[in-house]
């Protein structure tokens, strides 16, 4: 991983990106690094665009406003490349992850000229393979971690067996469901 790195998140109410973005922030302060995750609140409801956020790093971030100029996108519905400029101040030295099940070549005509590099998945796949529901938040969260190279898989798997069993106390039966979408996604971005 770069020293530190900015990540946007692009969602729609309802599909999981904030949590993704916080459950991000959880993992990677858990493993020590300064981090940020928050979302830009707005007349959320579901269904309408979100945007989340991610500032994690080695460094302390001293910086508190919204991210202008991300490292690493992530689009969890690809239906808002339509509407949203998601490669709007994206380094081009950076990457963006989409989640379609179209080959990258057609999409990249709607990332606005966009030179950098381009992932996809499948997130929709993976979650209904794995959870029996399209909950595509933890797909994309291995994805984001895989291309970014926040931290190395088997420590997040960890990270993220410990935040599950937490969060889903009561509801001990969709951790592993959500284990195996983690470690299918880590298998399926391209």
């Amino acid at each position: 991983m770069k020293k530190n790195i900015e990540i946007r998140w692009h969602g729609r109410g309802g599909q999981g990106a904030k949590t993704a973005a916080l459950l991000l922030a959880d993992v990677a302060f858990n493993t020590g690094m300064h981090v940020q995750g928050f979302p830009e609140y707005g007349p959320e409801r579901m269904g309408a665009p979100i945007t989340a956020y991610n500032r994690i790093g080695e460094s302390e971030i001293r910086v508190h406003s919204n991210i202008y100029h991300p490292d690493y996108v992530v689009v969890v519905d690809e239906t808002l490349l339509h509407s949203v400029d998601v490669t709007n101040g994206l380094k081009e030295d950076g990457a963006i992850v989409i989640n379609t099940p179209r080959p990258k070549e057609e999409i990249l005509p709607l990332l606005n000229g966009y030179k950098g590099s381009v992932y996809t998945i499948d997130a929709h796949k993976v979650s209904m393979e794995t959870l029996g529901k399209y909950f595509p938040n933890s797909p994309m969260l291995a994805a984001i971690v895989k291309v970014a190279d926040i931290m190395d898989k088997d420590v997040f798997l960890s990270q993220m067996q410990a935040s599950y069993e937490h969060k889903f106390a009561k509801k001990p039966e969709v951790i592993d469901g959500n284990m195996r979408a983690l470690k299918m996604a880590f298998e399926e971005v391209k």
